[in-house]
């Protein structure tokens, strides 16, 4: 028990609720799980206007934000029983040869190769009273007496209102951003503490 008090004292986070994370010392985290863009298909004229979408996005903020990247290996063991349940139900053995060594192909390389999936996420800070272009990324610390004179709502809907701001901004560069809920945050933050945790999909509302 005691070895696990101390273990948290070096987790900055205070709680998770509301879709909201507050963090120790005061101060207020949000979450948009942000959609990727294959830029390297895009035509000349496409990228030129991605990036600049993306410039003047950056150039209307007045606040810092975050670009995080999670990897993990990609678990092909479900769609393989996907594949498998398929084989089962089919009437001709031609298809059923066929299924078999698609997943056998599969099988073998996935076993050779690395196959990794990426997600994007952009973390929002909101630290009443504080400086928040100073802010240190995700856990920086914000100025607890400034935070305790605004109630928790009220930092809320402020924050809420950046990551509105953020998604509109991106979702002129064509990448749709999606707010995490608390459950959300909570397994991606378990994941970030405990990284040879097993990884299950981050689980979103469509």
């Amino acid at each position: 028990m005691a070895s696990a008090e101390r273990s948290q004292e070096f987790v900055p986070v205070e709680e998770v609720r509301s879709g909201i994370i507050t963090v120790k010392g005061g101060g207020y985290r949000g979450i948009l799980l942000c959609s990727s863009i294959n830029f390297a298909l895009k035509s000349e004229d496409e990228q030129r206007a991605i990036i600049g979408g993306f410039q003047n996005f950056l150039n209307t903020l007045d606040f810092s934000i975050q670009i995080a990247v999670h990897s993990r290996k990609t678990d092909i063991r479900p769609y393989l029983n996907y594949i498998s349940t398929l084989e089962d139900a089919q009437k001709t053995d031609l298809m059923k040869i066929q299924l078999r060594e698609y997943m056998e192909f599969i099988r073998n390389f996935t076993e050779g190769t690395n196959i990794m999936t990426k997600t994007f996420y952009l973390v929002v800070p909101y630290s009443p009273g504080a400086s928040i272009g100073k802010a240190a990324g995700l856990f920086g610390r914000g100025a607890k007496t400034a935070a305790a004179s605004m109630s928790f709502d009220e930092s809320r809907v402020q924050l809420e209102q950046r990551m509105s701001l953020v998604a509109s901004g991106l979702a002129a560069c064509g990448i749709r951003a999606i707010p995490l809920g608390t459950e959300e945050l909570i397994e991606l933050l378990y994941r970030a503490f405990n990284p040879g945790a097993l990884e299950n999909p981050i689980r979103t509302e469509g």
